[in-house]
Parts: C-alpha cells; sequence; structure tokens
C-alpha cells in the first residue's frame, strides 16, 4: 500500500502526546525495531512533552518525539521516530525542527544514534560526548562481591552499603543529582519509584553516594539513571541491581568512564550499540565524573 504525504510536509499538523497515546507510542517502537516500552513512554509522557504526527494511513502515528524540561538552561529530547513506511521522507527534520522552535531558545540535548547523528549535525546540534550499550547475562566478579538486596558493599572504605531507596532517600537523591547533572531533574526523580522495578541507592557513614534504577525493556532490565560518587559505588550499584533480576541486563555507559566499562565486559556484558550526546545552544552541565550512566532516551 503507497502511503500519503501531503505536500509540503508543513501541512503535516503536530499535536501533544497523552498517555491515551501510550499504545500507538509502543508500536511506533516496535515498527523501528525498538522494545514497546510503554512503562519508559508513561514516565516520558509524565514528565515531558510529547508530539506527534498521525498517520494519514492508518489509525497509528506517523512520527514522535519527547522533550523533558530542566528548567530554561536545557531540555533533553528523545523518542524521535518515524514509521518505517514514512522514513527517508523529510518527516523526522520536519518535525525536529517544530520541536526546536517550540524551545525558543532553550538550549536541548539528545542521545544520537550514528543513523540520526547526520540530521542532527544538520541542525545544528554538536557532539560532546558517547555513550556504550552493553548488555548480557551479568555474572559477578570476584570484585563486585557479594551484592544482596540488604548490603553490597563497594571496595575501597568501610561503612559503604548498597540497599533498596526508601521514600526517605529522595531529598538526598535529588541533591547528589543536582550536584552531578548540574541542574535540578526532581519532577524524574519523583517518578523513578513508580517506573523502576528496583531502585537503589548507595551510602557510607549516613551519607548518600549513589543511585540506580532498574526498568523493564522488553527481555531485558535496563540499568539507569546510574550516579554515583566514584567508580567502586557504581560498580556496587550495577551489581546490585544485577543480583535482583534473571532477566538478561543492559546497561548504557557514558564511555569516559573507562574502568567501569572494562568490569562490565569481564562481568559478561558486550557492547552492543553506541550513541553520541549532542547539544544545540548548549553544553553539557553538572561534573559528569559522577554521572556515569543516564535514564537512555535515544533520539533515532
Amino acid at each position: 500500500m503507497s502511503s500519503s504525504l501531503p505536500s509540503p510536509l508543513t501541512d503535516l499538523p503536530i499535536r501533544r502526546l497523552t498517555r491515551d497515546d501510550l499504545v500507538p507510542c509502543a508500536d511506533l517502537s516496535e515498527d523501528r525495531g525498538w522494545p514497546r516500552d510503554e512503562e519508559r513512554w508513561a514516565l516520558l509522557l509524565a514528565a515531558g512533552t510529547g508530539y506527534g504526527i498521525d498517520d494519514p494511513d492508518s489509525k497509528g502515528l506517523m512520527a514522535s518525539c519527547v522533550t523533558v524540561s530542566y528548567g530554561p538552561e536545557l531540555a533533553a529530547v528523545g523518542m524521535l521516530l518515524v514509521a518505517g513506511r514514512h522514513a527517508r521522507r523529510g518527516v523526522g527534520r520536519y518535525l525536529m525542527q517544530r520541536v526546536i522552535e517550540t524551545a525558543g531558545g532553550t538550549p536541548l540535548s539528545l542521545y544520537a544514534t550514528s543513523s540520526g547523528r547526520p540530521l542532527y549535525e544538520d541542525l545544528g546540534f554538536i557532539p560532546v560526548g558517547r555513550t556504550v550499550r552493553l548488555s548480557g547475562t551479568f555474572r559477578p566478579t570476584a570484585e563486585s562481591g557479594s551484592a544482596g538486596t540488604g548490603g553490597a558493599k563497594p571496595s575501597g572504605g568501610t561503612g559503604h552499603v548498597v540497599r533498596p531507596a526508601s521514600a526517605g532517600d529522595l531529598r538526598a537523591m535529588v541533591q547528589l543529582d543536582s550536584d552531578a547533572f548540574g541542574l535540578d531533574r526532581t519532577h524524574l526523580l519523583t517518578r523513578l519509584p513508580a517506573f523502576a522495578d528496583h531502585l537503589r541507592v548507595a551510602e557510607e557513614d549516613g551519607e548518600l553516594i549513589g543511585y540506580a534504577a532498574l526498568s523493564p525493556s522488553a527481555d531485558n532490565h535496563a540499568v539507569g539513571p546510574l550516579i554515583a560518587r566514584d567508580t567502586a559505588t557504581a560498580k556496587a550499584l550495577v551489581t546490585s541491581l544485577a543480583a535482583a533480576t534473571d532477566r538478561p541486563l543492559r546497561v548504557d555507559i557514558d564511555a569516559r568512564h573507562d574502568e567501569l566499562l572494562d568490569w562490565a565486559g569481564a562481568c559478561g556484558l558486550r557492547p552492543h550499540s553506541e550513541t553520541t550526546e549532542m547539544v544545540l545552544g548548549g553544553r553539557r552541565h553538572g561534573d559528569r565524573a559522577r554521572c556515569f550512566g543516564p535514564l537512555s532516551l535515544a533520539t533515532g
């Protein structure tokens, strides 16, 4: 069946997406070979703003995009998807241009796949980092140690413990995240307990020094975000979360963290793909030495 598109593309109406669009959004992800991830879509549509173009040939979506605002200094862009039958016809560029216009000068950031990167470069985005996705069956090394839910201990100090997060940890999590990420992500973090199957915190002598979430994604469990004071703490958080699931593990790790990447490989996780972190009209914020892994918002 041939697909029909208006000419010019500017005749395509763009509308706001709501929770009522979860199934069409998941269908669009599946159409492009991504996991359906309805839980992730629900989180993003609750914490951010979704944009969609209805497919003139069906009841589903032709294209989607989500932005999550972190105030006037930055908004994250993700889930830019175009249905396969409408690919390579300028729809993604058209939608992204409208998103940029709607941002009104607010700097934007995104994680681009290799196929999407040329489009974003054409639109003025510049690369500022790289993230490696690893996946597989996690097999703890001797270094990883015990990772029960009650107390995985990072090496390098006494008093370290990893445990399930509680409601009382939220304020310290937000503070740690703001210091590391450089911007306030309270509206996202407050939704993590409902989104994640498991949420862990690491503390030392009563001070919170890291946190990480484990969320469902198709037949995998995905780690992210992963914020930690140091590599030993990041390892302990991943080890604890891996012990909480019998599914294959997926971890996105900032490529600058060579030690964590090597350790993950030694634990049985293999590189699967890479994305490029890109920004438009802004810069990287925060102390990325403590930002080990993002909450993945790949944009295609």
